[in-house]
């Protein structure tokens, strides 16, 4: 996937995002990178164990698909398509018993640096 530069719009679908993150193997993948901000997929099976640790960056969830719970901090919720989660920087957050294959599009503010 091609990123144009900082100075120019970025388009991308959720299909052909999805297609480079079955190739590459892993259940994240960065499609966007700027200094203020990167965009990426996250995709868990259903069953699946979220090892993710808490963000130095500000990180929403926009869920595409699947059925899971999300606890951030001491509180649980369910997650299911269309649902949108806001997780502040710091706060730990993990997707747990996964129903049906959740894909994620995730926006760190931020760039997100992997700490």
């Amino acid at each position: 996937m091609r990123v144009p530069p900082d100075n120019l719009p970025a388009t991308f679908t959720v299909s052909a995002v999805q297609s480079q993150q079955r190739e590459g193997g892993r259940p994240y993948l960065e499609f966007l990178r700027r200094a203020s901000m990167s965009a990426g997929l996250y995709v868990l099976e259903a069953g699946a164990t979220d090892g993710q640790r808490p963000h130095a960056e500000d990180e929403a969830y926009y869920a595409v698909s699947g059925r899971a719970r999300l606890t951030v901090g001491e509180t649980e919720q369910a997650v299911e398509p269309g649902s949108f989660i806001y997780v502040p920087q710091h706060v730990p957050h993990r997707f747990h018993s996964i129903e049906e294959r959740l894909v994620l599009l995730v926006l760190f503010a931020p760039a997100e640096s992997g700490g």
